[in-house]
């Protein structure tokens, strides 16, 4: 059973149309990025996942249940952190876990919680002390009060330093492996690189890709790309480096050889196809497209991606 499925989901303010016949399988025990710019609609569809806004039309299951008044069946098996949400800035990190817990019916340690995120010694410092980072652990903490079965995040790492960061994707893996399936938004493509399993690109609203961050690389351009310069004739390279497996294609330009590949592991034979020529090698370099130049391709909205 699928933890999240839509079909058609669409949300219009007015003329405007947010999120435009999503169609989205999330698979349980997976983590799915959804990732897109600001403004691409990404909240908005975890909004109507959660039965926080209405939809305009089409269909949302969450963890088997239809968004709607049965999904308040499911809300006690999800961990929430919201992109936009208040602390209250008089009640201490404590009190904040302590609230979750008791609405939970969980036994959460909150010092437990608070040590996990790595702001152990602010359990009782006011939340309107924090800095941003810290109330981004804060709510990472409560989103994980009682295990659940599927953590929403929307931009997870907002506000935190690279450490921060490290740990957050620390805990998302270590969350998966517990059997969670993690479902997160955001705009900074190494942090969905780095962990997913799959990732869907919205524009505009729009579902413009969804495969694998190997299988999107692939998508939308040739492949790794393997370039070779050559200290003399370049007679025959060309011919030889086509019989390896894995050569999509090989163009050469003056004494320089351009080969497309299939994947990473190509480059050895490849470069073993060359030196078993007669030609000598003076330099190579050899680049693979990030998921960052992927969203580029597909988007044409490379401005407005963080790197």
């Amino acid at each position: 059973m699928p933890a999240i499925e839509t079909e058609g989901l669409t949300k219009q303010y007015g003329d405007v149309v947010a999120v435009d016949d999503l169609n989205l399988t999330v698979e349980e025990g997976e983590i799915y990025g959804f990732l897109g710019p600001n403004g691409a609609g990404k909240t908005t569809t975890i909004n109507m996942l959660l039965g926080l806004i209405h939809r305009s039309s089409g269909s949302a299951r969450v963890l088997g249940q239809e968004v709607g008044d049965s999904i308040r069946e499911v809300r006690g098996r999800i961990g929430v952190l919201p992109a936009h949400s208040e602390l209250y800035d008089r009640l201490t990190a404590r009190k904040h876990l302590e609230f979750v817990i008791n609405v939970k019916d969980a036994d959460d340690d909150p010092d437990a919680l608070l040590e996990r995120v790595g702001i152990p010694d602010a359990a009782d410092r006011p939340a309107g002390d924090f800095s941003t980072g810290m109330g981004q652990r804060l709510r990472l903490a409560m989103a994980l009060v009682d295990g659940p079965d599927l953590l929403v995040l929307d931009e997870p790492t907002s506000g935190l330093d690279p450490n921060g960061a490290r740990q957050m994707r620390r805990i998302i893996q270590e969350e998966n492996n517990r059997g969670a399936t993690v479902f997160f938004s955001s705009h900074i493509m190494d942090q969905v690189e780095s962990v997913c399993n799959r990732v869907g690109v919205l524009h505009q609203g729009t579902l413009v890709a969804e495969d694998t961050v190997t299988g999107l690389r692939n998508t939308a351009v040739d492949g790794p790309q393997l370039s070779v310069t050559l200290g003399d004739t370049v007679n025959g390279v060309a011919e030889r480096v086509r019989t390896v497996d894995g050569v999509s294609s090989v163009m050469v330009e003056d004494n320089t050889l351009q080969a497309s590949l299939a994947g990473a592991t190509v480059k050895g034979p490849v470069m073993n196809a060359v030196a078993a020529t007669d030609a000598r090698i003076a330099d190579f370099e050899f680049s693979e497209e990030s998921l960052e130049d992927v969203f580029a391709t597909l988007t044409g909205e490379a401005e407005e991606v963080t790197a």
